[in-house]
């Protein structure tokens, strides 16, 4: 089988997702699959080969190689951000009747968007901070978020990953300076309430056709909160298994499964609770989460004793599986 590892994206999380196309490269069964390394960027859409660049043909998602035209037959999504993680270009696959790792453009497009996200898991009782939705021009000040939200709050773009364009506001006089980071990812923010308590971190994904719970993460930032810094340039620790008591832990589990399965979730993910008074609030999720060798979410797969390569497998095999059902 012909595999399509795509990697890069149009935002700055293009260099966390070039890595983590790396790692499935890696482990991806070469007995089973011929794999090909495909950049989606800013400056163009190519396949790599031997260090050689390929263009991609946009209208068949195929590249001409010596006279000869590579065909897939799945792709393996790895792009962190848009237009990968936003629904785009998964839309734009199945419109060719091509295949793709991980959940459909429907669910990318919904968890992607932090504000709607929320508004579907609130049908399921699902506790999160209290928040604030703004768009850029909306007039409001500080004292009015702090007589709402109380201080601190946080400040966040409506669609971002890693944590770009994400501020704790401690102090109102920050709090100009936090809107004009976040609008400057995104015209849409969301405004929350601070919960205090343990941050982890769970892997969820579809496995052998069951919600299967990888393991929690216990997230020690060295910075105020667990930001771009943290997440990758080393200024966190993550500790698997978390540092919870057996009822917490079975209660975070549980309310992972539940999150995904209310959210429609196919493939990898990650979620991230705050467990305040020892429940559990769920933050947000990650449908592409990193897949680097610093990322969480192999480091939960080697606590579950589970083989990378297998976990791929598996994800080919729901791709095709799914496809199936397009044509009924």
């Amino acid at each position: 089988m012909n595999i399509a590892v795509v990697m890069g994206g149009y935002s700055d999380e293009s260099v966390i997702s070039l890595r983590s196309g790396q790692l499935i490269l890696k482990n991806l069964d070469k007995n089973k699959y011929q794999t090909f390394e495909i950049h989606i960027l800013l400056d163009g859409w190519n396949a790599v080969v031997d260090g050689k660049q390929f263009p991609i043909d946009r209208s068949d998602f195929t590249f001409t190689q010596n006279g000869e035209k590579i065909k897939f037959d799945a792709i393996i999504n790895t792009i962190h951000g848009t237009p990968g993680e936003d629904g785009h270009l998964q839309a734009y696959w199945e419109l060719l009747d091509l295949p793709y790792t991980g959940c459909n453009f429907y669910q990318s497009a919904l968890t992607f968007n932090k504000r709607d996200t929320l508004s579907v898991l609130s049908k399921f009782n699902i506790p999160k901070a209290n928040s604030i939705y703004l768009s850029k021009g909306d007039a409001i000040s500080g004292e009015e978020i702090q007589a709402q939200l109380g201080l601190p709050f946080f400040v966040k773009p409506n669609q971002s990953g890693s944590s770009l364009g994400v501020s704790k506001v401690n102090d109102l006089a920050d709090f100009d300076k936090a809107l004009d980071f976040a609008f400057a990812e995104d015209n849409d923010i969301l405004i929350e309430s601070f919960l205090k308590g343990v941050e982890v971190s769970v892997g969820v994904l579809n496995y052998k056709g069951e919600t299967k719970v990888l393991g929690l993460t216990e997230i020690v930032s060295q910075n105020d909160f667990f930001d771009y810094e943290a997440k990758y340039l080393g200024k966190s620790e993550e500790i698997t298994p978390a540092r919870l008591s057996k009822e917490t832990e079975l209660e975070v589990i549980e309310m992972a499964k539940k999150v995904y399965e209310a959210l429609g979730m196919s493939g990898f993910s990650r979620s991230e609770f705050i467990i305040m008074d020892g429940v559990p609030h769920f933050i947000e999720i990650n449908t592409n989460p990193g897949l680097s060798p610093q990322s969480i979410f192999p480091q939960q797969a080697t606590y579950a004793k589970l083989n990378f390569s297998d976990l791929l497998d598996n994800e080919i095999e729901l791709a095709l599986k799914r496809k199936s059902l397009w044509k009924k």
